[in-house]
């Protein structure tokens, strides 16, 4: 059969495919419509499958939380250019695939392509979708769940979705700005940890035995290189751990402060945990 422009404008209103494309699909099922859609995402995943050398280091950092505040997700999803990345079906699809991990809670990377979302979509086809449209590697690297038992969650995205931070709160309520400048604070400054206690001994002795080689290459007197090496450490803790970094919206207090002027007697603010993902950041 003939395949009219009509034909062909249809197919790219609902796949977003290029003319050509949506020609050849066409002409391949006889003028199915529906058929030559199936037929783009199979090329979608064909497309998928050519480039999967290809590096996939850009794409979009998404932060989601519940209604009530227990459950928070945080979740990558790469694509291979910064203007793919910022396309609307490639959002929508990062959005849906975090949808899909808030409600369903995967255990593995692997699971998340059965996931449906709330249209009842299965992300796996819902990629194969934005694979036609987009011609490009699409990857969901990874993901972070957190789920709070007597505190809250809360999140923040920065730098247009290139940063996403999850932080588990005690003692702050759901929707506090205070919850919100505590996980503004971690995406802008990047700390290790949340308190001291936290940090790695074996990482302490390193950072020790540089500061001390520095006060000895300095000229330091031998008896005072060790109080120097102290002083550094002081610095270094005030840079790594959370609650012991100037606050970035008001440099006269630490996160210490913040959280003793949101805590009582009764209810301490405390910061249990957190992560951050910075996009195409090495991973262990």
């Amino acid at each position: 059969m003939d395949i009219t422009s009509d034909m062909i404008k249809k197919l790219r209103d609902k796949t977003g495919a290029g003319m050509m494309d949506c020609k050849r699909a066409l002409e391949s099922t006889g003028g199915d419509l529906d058929a030559a859609v199936e037929h783009l995402r199979k090329k979608g995943a064909a497309i998928a499958q050519k480039r999967s050398d290809r590096s996939a280091k850009e794409g979009v950092i998404i932060t989601r939380v519940s209604n009530n505040a227990k459950t928070g997700v945080v979740v990558e999803v790469n694509c291979e250019t910064d203007f793919v990345g910022r396309s609307d079906d490639f959002i929508r699809f990062a959005q849906a695939v975090a949808e899909a991990v808030e409600t369903h809670k995967p255990q593995s990377l692997d699971a998340i392509a059965g996931l449906a979302n709330s249209g009842g979509k299965k992300i796996s086809d819902l990629l194969h979708d934005v694979l036609a449209k987009v011609g490009e590697k699409v990857d969901i690297r990874r993901y972070q769940i957190f789920e709070a038992n007597s505190g809250i969650i809360s999140a923040y995205t920065h730098l247009g979705n290139r940063i996403g931070v999850l932080v588990e709160l005690e003692g702050i309520a759901a929707g506090s700005p205070v919850a919100r400048d505590i996980a503004m604070q971690i995406a802008a400054m990047n700390p290790a940890v949340v308190t001291r206690d936290e940090v790695d001994k074996s990482w302490i002795e390193r950072e020790m035995d540089i500061y001390r080689t520095q006060a000895k290459n300095e000229g330091k007197p031998e008896q005072i290189q060790e109080k120097i090496a102290q002083g550094r450490l002081e610095k270094f803790y005030q840079e790594v751990v959370l609650i012991e970094q100037t606050f970035i919206k008001d440099p006269g207090k630490t996160i210490r402060d913040v959280l003793k002027g949101v805590s009582s007697d009764q209810q301490p603010a405390v910061i249990r945990r957190f992560q951050r993902f910075h996009l195409g950041e090495e991973t262990k």
